[in-house]
């Protein structure tokens, strides 16, 4: 992997070169259309995605999400008369081949801004934002919160709300399971457990489980071990579905079980009835609770990305939302869009509910603000659909 300043110094030199940088991109709004990616007809925007890789499962379904947004806005007539489109990579869930593929968009497509569905950012980040590149996307780590040219409508969600939803269905002792390969999950696990106890919330300990090295027969002893009734899985969906049936199997007695990557309909046929009884948080409207918002995402996924079949994915309902605060921040920009326009803009905003699919938030405000309120869903005890157990579940037990 290259040295980040040296990237950091390509992007700039890159954004300099076509007239891009912060100072020059200020000075451009009122003449001639100068950004990258921006011409008289069309607006090409980078996406970055973690398709491949450890993880790669649960973000496989970002794409169509991008796809139905972009497909709605272009048949609207697009932003002030431009086209939207769009070209990718994929980081393959690696910090370093992130580096690569963010300064390849960046500097050699050129594109305007970035949607970033990905584990794998971290490095990227100063470099994208002395460039001032506008990135949208997934905050998977705290360093989004750090750089003023990054917008996600929740920058982390509280580990409390999950401690507080596990202590509702009677669970008292907690252990956090870790998928160890995945680059950004060792720093996002320990700030759960300090935050989490720190509330009162008791985490006996952590759990790592590298499915292809290690039996769930024996991760199961080492829960029991710890004297758990409760599991927070940071982990695929198939791995949890593994350690729930060894617990079975071994009798253990799980109170609540709850996993961040298993909200997704596609996966039921297969795992459904391994996770029967497992919750998953869930920081949008959940798609079983239906509504006018949710009936224009389904629509939008029928017309314009028909070959993800189950339309009821997390991530390409994430990927939608975070495609349609892109969207804003072009019809924010003007006229003629320029890179510190579109963050300026975007940074004014104050009330952004992505057309009722989430909470209202603030963008002016949100940096390194959590997300505290939120729903969970269980899947059924035949596995085959979801249930809205909680709507909103809040941090402060409100």
């Amino acid at each position: 992997m290259r040295p980040l300043g040296v990237v950091a110094a390509a992007l700039v030199v890159s954004a300099a070169a076509v007239g891009c940088s912060a100072g020059e991109s200020e000075n451009n709004q009122a003449g001639a259309c100068e950004s990258p990616g921006v011409t008289s007809d069309q607006v090409k925007i980078g996406f970055v995605v973690s398709d491949s890789g450890p993880g790669h499962e649960a973000l496989s379904s970002a794409r169509a999400g991008v796809e139905a947004r972009i497909g709605l806005v272009n048949a609207a007539g697009g932003i002030n008369g431009r086209e939207i489109t769009y070209d990718w990579r994929d980081d393959g869930s690696s910090a370093s081949v992130n580096v690569v593929a963010t300064e390849e968009l960046v500097r050699s497509e050129p594109v305007f801004g970035l949607l970033a569905v990905t584990t794998a950012l971290d490095p990227s980040m100063d470099a994208l934002e002395a460039a001032g590149i506008p990135v949208v996307g997934l905050a998977a780590s705290p360093g989004w919160a750090k750089h003023r040219n990054m917008f996600s409508y929740s920058y982390e969600a509280s580990p409390v709300t999950i401690g507080r939803y596990i202590q509702s269905l009677g669970g008292r002792k907690v252990a956090v399971l870790v998928a160890g390969a995945i680059d950004s999950v060792p720093e996002t696990v320990a700030k759960y457990i300090a935050e989490m106890r720190a509330a009162g919330v008791n985490v006996v300990g952590s759990i790592s489980y590298a499915s292809a090295a290690e039996s769930p027969s024996r991760v199961v002893q080492r829960i029991a071990s710890l004297g758990a009734d409760s599991i927070v899985g940071f982990t695929t969906a198939e791995e949890f579905a593994e350690i729930i049936q060894a617990a079975r199997s071994a009798e253990l007695r799980i109170v609540a079980s709850v996993a961040q990557a298993v909200y997704d309909r596609a996966l039921l046929p297969t795992f459904g009835p391994a996770l029967a009884g497992v919750s998953a948080p869930v920081y949008f409207r959940p798609f079983e609770a239906g509504g006018e918002a949710m009936d224009r995402y389904r629509d939008a996924m029928a017309r314009f990305a028909p070959e993800t079949g189950v339309p009821e994915r997390q991530f390409a309902l994430l990927a939608y939302v975070y495609t349609d605060l892109f969207i804003q921040g072009l019809e924010l920009a003007g006229a003629c869009p320029t890179r510190a326009a579109f963050i300026e803009g975007l940074r004014k905003v104050t009330s952004y509910d992505a057309g009722g699919l989430i909470e209202p938030v603030s963008l002016r405000d949100n940096l390194g603000v959590q997300l505290s309120c939120y729903a969970f869903v269980q899947v059924s005890p035949a596995g085959n659909e979801f249930q809205v157990v909680q709507e909103r579940v809040c941090a402060d037990g409100k």
